[in-house]
């Protein structure tokens, strides 16, 4: 079943086929972020090295949140995202992240 929270089609109950969970709960950090001093483009090349590891997202609305990246496509991502509370599967425009950082 699936159903969208704002971030794309999410898959409910249990894992969607082929992709592996996190390992755990992302760091308990969150990582510093000033557009003016770290401007980046999003693209399929440079998000590509952040698969299947901790992944900090901004998106262009101001929401933020930790990610486990299992996909990397021409125009989106999928994975995994932190609620603060369990991982949710989601995925993302790549036009929609203004930044990220992988850990």
């Amino acid at each position: 079943m699936y159903f969208d929270d704002g971030f794309g089609p999410i898959l409910s109950p249990g894992n969607p086929p082929g992709a592996g969970g996190p390992p755990g709960p992302p760091p308990s950090f969150t990582p510093f972020y000033d557009p003016m001093l770290n401007p980046r483009a999003v693209d399929p090349g440079a998000i590509r090295g952040c698969l299947f590891r901790f992944t900090f997202i901004w998106m262009d609305n101001g929401q933020s949140f930790w990610a486990w990246l299992v996909f990397v496509g021409p125009r989106s991502v999928s994975g995994w995202r932190w609620t603060g509370r369990r991982w949710v599967f989601f995925g993302a425009d790549l036009r929609r992240i203004a930044f990220f950082t992988c850990v």
